[in-house]
């Protein structure tokens, strides 16, 4: 590797990291705080989450949605979800003002309810660094950079020569506090690299066409859109409450055994039903559209019907959330994210000494 093109490559990434480094903190801080969302809310909201066992059935999305709507006549639902494999989990109903209500799933009656919590700000910090549309753009723009950053880091990090490799691979604790810094930068950058690859990729999965189209590329696969269904069977759309019900009964006929099922508006309008089924790795799931004001289905995407391209869009939520490999993935994301964070203040560290370093030396000549 020659000298000019490894001064380059330095040249890439330190700039590159400055333009970046604040933001690449900020999302690799809230990435590592929300690993653990679903124990922390566990915990934090285990009182409402559940509610004795009885041996009831379940009442139904109709009652339920009915007591909604005497509570908030006009606050629409946004999403809607049920934990079927846990009978006395309440229901939870979410709206566009991040408002979620527990409803009993035995008898209907509002369990309790709540507004936005610190997680909910913690993801929106992640996402959109609180600044809307123009935040999502420079946050989706900053993890691209990172990509950029974790390859020529790797690159950097190359020894020159096979003495050089065993050094490259530890951090000198008894060294000078300035080697210190630049060990940390380098071997746990080398170390969580692949990590920090697959986390970051992941995430431009969920904002760019281009990332899914060269998944679809990679696999040799399309990604589906669902299957077009045509149905002239009469659709009660009377009432919110029937339409839900209606859906959620038809489809778990239809397709028994899901664990867990949830509602969403898109934006678009469609109305998503995800239907989550037992699953070893990939995660199992049948995907069906509805018009959001007749509830007539439009279309379906079933996990049986799932190419290449499917299944890496069906894995990639838990890819990035370390999800995928159950506990220790959350352990190994978590600690990788931090590594993530800790990147930016290093390097910044080591780019400072080497200015002021220069500049004593300008001022001895």
């Amino acid at each position: 590797m020659s000298k000019g093109f490894k001064k380059t490559i330095r040249q890439i990434h330190l700039w590159l990291g400055l333009a970046s480094g604040l933001i690449v903190f900020i999302v690799s801080i809230t990435g590592f705080l929300y690993v653990f969302e679903e124990e922390i809310r566990d915990f934090s909201n285990k009182e409402y989450l559940h509610v004795p066992v009885q041996e009831k059935p379940f009442i139904g999305l109709k009652t339920i949605i009915e007591n909604y709507e005497r509570l908030e006549p006009k606050q629409k639902i946004t999403a809607l979800k049920i934990e079927k494999e846990e009978p006395n989990a309440t229901v939870q109903i979410s709206t566009k003002k991040k408002k979620v209500y527990y409803f009993n799933p035995y008898d209907g009656t509002l369990i309790n309810q709540q507004g936005a919590d610190w997680l909910n700000t913690v993801l929106e910090i992640h996402r959109t660094l609180l600044l809307g549309e123009v935040g999502e753009f420079i946050q989706g723009w900053s993890v691209v950079i990172f990509i950029v950053m974790l390859i020529t880091g790797l690159i950097l990090w190359f020894p020159k020569q096979r003495r050089q490799l065993k050094q490259s691979l530890k951090i000198k604790w008894s060294g000078s506090s300035k080697r210190i810094n630049f060990d940390l930068h380098q071997v746990l950058g080398f170390y969580a690299s692949i990590f920090l690859l697959l986390i970051a990729f992941s995430g431009t999965y969920f904002k760019y066409d281009a990332v899914k189209k060269g998944v679809s590329l990679v696999t040799g696969s399309k990604l589906r859109k669902g299957d077009e269904v045509v149905s002239n069977a009469k659709i009660d759309s009377t009432t919110i409450p029937v339409r839900y019900n209606n859906i959620y009964e038809n489809a778990n006929a239809k397709y028994p055994g899901a664990t867990s099922v949830s509602f969403s508006i898109r934006k678009t309008g469609e109305l998503r039903l995800r239907m989550t089924y037992p699953n070893d790795w990939a995660r199992n799931q049948n995907t069906l559209f509805f018009d959001g004001k007749t509830g007539q289905i439009l279309r379906t995407k079933l996990y049986k019907d799932n190419n290449a391209a499917d299944v890496y869009e069906a894995s990639n939520h838990d890819l990035h959330t370390g999800v995928f490999f159950g506990l220790t993935g959350k352990i190994i994301w978590s600690l990788v994210s931090l590594i993530g964070a800790s990147l930016p203040i290093t390097g910044f560290i080591i780019w400072w000494k080497k200015g002021k370093k220069s500049k004593k030396k300008k001022v001895k000549a």
